[in-house]
C-alpha cells in the first residue's frame, strides 16, 4: 500500500469524526476481531492499539491516529477486502504498522498487557502468529 494512501487513511480529522470513530470502533472491535483473528498474524499489536486508543491519558493526536487504523480495520469492504485468502489483511496491517511507527512511543508494556489479558480472557486462539511489537 502506498505511504501517500496509508497518510491519507490516518490524517487528522475534526474531534466530531474523532469521536464517531471511537464510537465505531468501541461498538464493532471485538466483533470483527473474534470473527478473524485466526487469519491475522500481528494480532497483539492490534489489540494493544486498541487499548492505547481508547487510553485518556495518550495524548489526543495519537489516539485519533490509532482510532483512524482500527476504524479502517472493521471497514467491510477496503482497499484488500479480508476475505482475500492470504492477502486480505495485508492493507490493514499496513496502515495499523504506519500508525503504531508514528506514536509508538506512547503504545506502553500496560497496553500490550491488556492486550494479552483480553485475549486469554476472550479465548481467541493467536494461532501460530508470533505475538510481540510490532
Amino acid at each position: 500500500m502506498e505511504k501517500s494512501r496509508i497518510e491519507t487513511i490516518l490524517a487528522p480529522v475534526s474531534d466530531k469524526k474523532r469521536a464517531e470513530r471511537e464510537d465505531h470502533v468501541r461498538r464493532s472491535f471485538w466483533t470483527k476481531l473474534k470473527r478473524v483473528a485466526r487469519r491475522i498474524p500481528f494480532i497483539e499489536d492490534l489489540v494493544a492499539a486498541y487499548y492505547c486508543a481508547l487510553d485518556p491519558n495518550v495524548p489526543v493526536r495519537a489516539r485519533g491516529i490509532l482510532l483512524a487504523a482500527l476504524a479502517y480495520f472493521i471497514l467491510p469492504f477496503d482497499l484488500l477486502p479480508d476475505i482475500i485468502l492470504g492477502i486480505g489483511f495485508t492493507d490493514d496491517m499496513a496502515v495499523l504498522m504506519y500508525a503504531i511507527s508514528t506514536i509508538r512511543s506512547h503504545m506502553t508494556d500496560a497496553h500490550y498487557a491488556a492486550a494479552r489479558k483480553a485475549l486469554a480472557e476472550e479465548e481467541i486462539d493467536i494461532g501460530t502468529a508470533e505475538p510481540g511489537r510490532a
